[in-house]
């Protein structure tokens, strides 16, 4: 029979640090909130493989004494709180007295850290929990801390992190956040020894906003603000014709403080109900000041939520506010009918540059003379009956996306956005392989500014884009510049795929496809992005030539997300259905 016990110091001590250290991307966020806290204008954050091997920061905060080095890193050591009643009343970001210690059980830290009102530093060195050295040391004022040999003695985390490009992302989007809530700092990012991002201190957050988010987000960016009893809610909404691919792009602030929490993300949703196209989503940044009293943030590990005194106050007034400020958009597209006059013009302009020169639905999509030579069927198993689309005859469509076909063996039901997404995903991979391109160039490059994290995913991936006949370039800050398309994607907007496939490429494991090849990623969003859609009218030839070239290829049974193109129903399992065997 299994006895109590109490589990050991060192035990405990990685237990803990479990729910406070998930990942490289927790040890930046804990770091840059004590900087904070100790009243930083200055962080420097450096990442090695993308926070895995090495993290450090930098800060011109007040700094620590050398008498408190020591007892920074035991557990439940903390400068914030001194009386339970504290933590109901917490102004700083960390207070648990968790961080520093969660950190140094897991990995290897090296502080360097001096006071203002001392004339010398103080360095120590900590692993595994277990202070190994400390000793006084010339430096300025304010605290620097190297973080090394993360997880190497919990090998178990360490087998679950992801890839470098992932974790780095995770960096990034943490130092995001913290960049757009604190205008008054200025921020520098190296990644790898290389200068990757400095953001200057702004006066306001309209300032912050531009040079984080990027120009494109300021100029579709419509403003909040609103007032409840003793709450505020002050931000930026996007119009509702600029959404994106998924939700990633909603920062939440609490009293300055980032957070995760489904009911003010339903009320961001519910205000756009109804005005944006299923299955697209906004982008926002809220920031919401609530006395102390009335929200509760101790109630994560992580501290990424919050509990509210008062959720259907908040609800009402996040809704509401934004509500308020969509349709004071509307009027003012109204009132500036150059604008508009505008950018209808471009649209027609591009229309002009990529419109087929026969009627049709969608263009080029499926003219053979854009299509790559008929890919051999190779490897396929010569007992194997090859199913050949073209044999069958085509009757007609069903809810907008099956197409229904008949032969003397069956009935065939055909998914019309898969099967083309299967073929353009065959011929970028097919292009990839001859090592040629097939573009078409823009009559004027488009410009497109980025947040830090997506302009890292795209400077790592510009040859692969390139391949895929996607000319990118970077064109200065976190800006880069497009110069040519993919020929089979001609019909799309530019800047609007670019940003779809930089969000949809980012996802970890959502893609059914060869994890050994990356671009494989890409070329999947890349297919999913320029395949027909559901409920776009086919004519017969165009049918016909999704047939012609599903036979061309020899992976025709799912799209690269896995799902399936087809379902055959043969002569006897119809026999079956109407128990006519």
């Amino acid at each position: 029979m299994a006895r109590i016990q109490i589990l050991s110091d060192e035990l405990t001590s990685k237990i803990a640090a479990g729910e406070v250290v998930e990942r490289p991307a927790s040890i930046v966020k804990e770091l840059l909130e004590n900087s904070l806290d100790a009243g930083a204008t200055e962080l420097t954050i450096e990442l090695e493989k993308g926070g895995c091997k090495s993290i450090r920061v930098m800060d011109n905060g007040e700094g620590i004494s050398g008498d408190d080095v020591a007892r920074a890193f035991e557990r439940f050591a903390t400068s914030k709180i001194y009386r339970f009643e504290d933590i109901y009343e917490v102004q700083s970001f960390g207070f648990r007295g968790e961080a520093l210690p969660s950190i140094a059980a897991v990995s290897r830290v090296e502080i360097v850290t001096r006071h203002r009102e001392v004339s010398f530093g103080t360095k120590a060195i900590i692993r595994g929990g277990a202070e190994i050295a400390i000793s006084e040391i010339g430096c300025p004022v304010g605290t620097s801390i190297l973080v090394s040999d993360i997880f190497e003695n919990v090998p178990v985390r360490k087998k679950f992190l992801k890839t470098e490009n992932t974790e780095q992302t995770a960096c990034l989007d943490v130092i995001t956040r913290i960049t757009l809530a604190h205008p008054e700092v200025h921020v520098r990012v190296g990644i790898n020894g290389r200068a990757h991002l400095d953001v200057p201190a702004t006066r306001n957050s309209v300032e912050r906003l531009s040079l984080v988010m990027g120009e494109e987000f300021t100029g579709n960016f419509i403003p909040v603000r609103g007032v409840s009893e003793s709450m505020e809610l002050s931000g930026f909404v996007s119009r509702q014709d600029f959404t994106r691919a998924n939700s990633k792009y909603l920062y939440c602030f609490v009293n300055r403080r980032f957070i995760r929490d489904p009911l003010i993300n339903h009320a961001i949703r519910t205000a756009y109900r109804n005005i944006i196209e299923p299955k697209r989503h906004p982008s926002a940044v809220l920031f919401l000041q609530i006395p102390l009293h009335d929200v509760d943030v101790n109630v994560h590990p992580a501290k990424l939520e919050v509990r509210f005194r008062d959720s259907q106050h908040i609800y009402g007034l996040v809704l509401e506010s934004i509500a308020s400020a969509l349709a004071g958009a509307g009027e003012l597209v109204e009132k500036e009918p150059t604008v508009h006059t505008a950018r209808v013009q471009e649209a027609i302009k591009r229309y002009v540059l990529t419109a087929p020169k026969e009627k049709g639905t969608f263009g080029d999509r499926f003219s053979r003379k854009h299509l790559s030579p008929s890919l051999p069927m190779t490897n396929m198993p010569a007992a194997v009956e090859k199913l050949l689309f073209s044999e069958f005859e085509y009757l007609g469509r069903i809810a907008g996306v099956y197409l229904v076909f008949v032969s003397g063996r069956g009935i065939l039901l055909l998914d019309q956005h898969a099967a083309h997404e299967r073929i353009l995903f065959e011929r970028f991979k097919d292009r990839e392989s001859r090592s040629r391109g097939n573009s078409q160039h823009l009559l004027l490059s488009e410009t497109l500014s980025l947040t830090p994290k997506d302009y890292a995913m795209v400077s790592e991936h510009l040859d692969q884009f390139n391949q895929a006949g996607l000319e990118v370039e970077p064109f200065g800050g976190s800006t880069v510049a497009i110069k040519a398309m993919p020929v089979e994607l001609s019909h799309l907007d530019p800047k609007a795929f670019l940003r779809d496939l930089i969000e949809e490429a980012q996802v970890e494991d959502r893609l059914m496809i060869q994890k050994e090849n990356p671009q494989y990623r890409i070329f999947a969003v890349m297919a999913c992005k320029g395949a027909i859609k559901a409920n776009d009218p086919l004519m017969k030839q165009e049918v016909t030539a999704l047939c012609r070239d599903l036979d061309a290829i020899p992976n025709f049974a799912t799209c690269p997300h896995g799902r399936p193109t087809y379902h055959f129903f043969s002569v006897r399992e119809l026999e079956k259905m109407f128990r006519r065997t």
